[in-house]
C-alpha cells in the first residue's frame, strides 16, 4: 500500500509580530486522517501556527500547501478555507442569529446549497454534536459547552477535510469540557484529520496519532504520544511535563 500525499505540507514557516518571531522556520507534513497534538507553554508558537494554515496570520516566509493547494497571497484562500474547519476558546458565533441560523450561512452563501439542504444537514450535525433540541434557540440561551458544539457543528458543515482548534476548551468551565472533548474524539475516531492546540492533558495521550511540542516558535519534539509522556527528550518537554503532570 502507497503511503497517501499529505494533506498539509508546511516547509520554513517563519512569522513576524513587529519585532517579535512568533515562527521559526516550523516544517510538517500532516497524513489524511491523522490527529496531531499540538502542546507548548504559553507563546510558544503554537496557536501562530495553526492560525497560518488557514491564513488567518498569514505567514512572512516559507511554504504552506493544504491538499495541493499552495497558501500564497490572496489567491487561493477562499478555496483553502473552504477545505479548512477552524473552532477558537471563543465561539465566535453570531449573536443575532439562532443556532440553525449560524450553522446555515456559509453553506448556503460560500457552497450555494438551498436552504432546506443546508438545514437538513445543520440537523443531522446538531444530532452528531449531541444538541439537535437547541437548533432555534440564540446562543446567549446557551452554555458554553453548548455554544462550542455549535461552533463544531458550524465548522463541520462545510465539509472540510482538515478541522483545526485552537484552545477549544480554554474558555468553559470544568464540567463542560467532557462535553466537549467527547465530540471531539468521536470527530477523530470518524477519521477526520484533525490539529488540535490544547493544554487536556488525557485528551492528547487518548486521541492523539502524533504530539507536537513547541517551544519559541520551532517544534522541538514530534512524536507519539507514549513517547512523549514516558520519555520526552528535550529539556523544555522535559519541564514542561513535570510541571503539568507533576512528575
Amino acid at each position: 500500500m502507497t503511503q497517501a500525499e499529505p494533506i498539509i505540507v508546511a516547509k520554513d514557516v517563519e512569522k513576524h509580530f513587529g519585532s517579535f518571531q512568533a515562527l521559526r522556520g516550523v516544517s510538517l507534513t500532516v497524513q489524511p486522517r491523522e490527529v496531531v497534538v499540538i502542546i507548548g507553554p504559553s507563546g510558544s508558537g503554537k496557536s501562530t501556527f495553526i492560525r497560518t494554515l488557514n491564513a488567518l496570520d498569514p505567514h512572512d516566509h516559507g511554504a504552506i500547501t493544504v491538499d495541493g493547494i499552495p497558501l500564497d497571497g490572496q489567491r487561493h484562500l477562499d478555496e483553502i478555507r473552504r477545505e479548512v474547519g477552524m473552532v477558537f476558546q471563543s465561539f465566535n458565533l453570531f449573536p443575532h442569529l439562532t443556532v440553525l441560523e449560524n450553522i446555515t450561512l456559509a453553506p448556503t452563501r460560500v457552497r450555494k446549497q438551498s436552504q432546506a439542504d443546508a438545514e437538513q444537514r445543520a440537523l443531522e450535525l446538531l444530532r452528531r454534536v449531541g444538541i439537535e433540541e437547541q437548533a432555534h434557540k440564540y446562543p446567549a440561551q446557551l452554555s458554553g459547552g453548548q455554544q462550542q458544539r455549535v461552533a463544531i457543528a458550524r465548522a463541520l458543515a462545510m465539509d472540510p477535510k482538515v478541522m483545526l482548534f485552537d484552545e477549544p476548551t480554554s474558555a468553559l468551565d470544568p464540567e463542560m469540557i467532557k462535553e466537549v472533548l467527547d465530540v471531539m474524539k468521536e470527530l477523530a475516531r470518524s477519521g477526520m484529520t484533525m490539529l488540535v492546540v490544547t493544554h487536556e492533558m488525557g485528551f492528547a495521550r487518548e486521541v492523539a496519532d502524533r504530539i507536537l511540542f513547541f517551544d519559541r516558535g520551532q517544534i522541538v519534539e514530534d512524536t507519539t504520544p507514549e513517547a512523549f509522556y514516558n520519555h520526552p527528550q528535550h529539556e523544555r518537554a522535559q519541564a514542561f511535563l513535570s510541571k503539568i503532570l507533576g512528575h
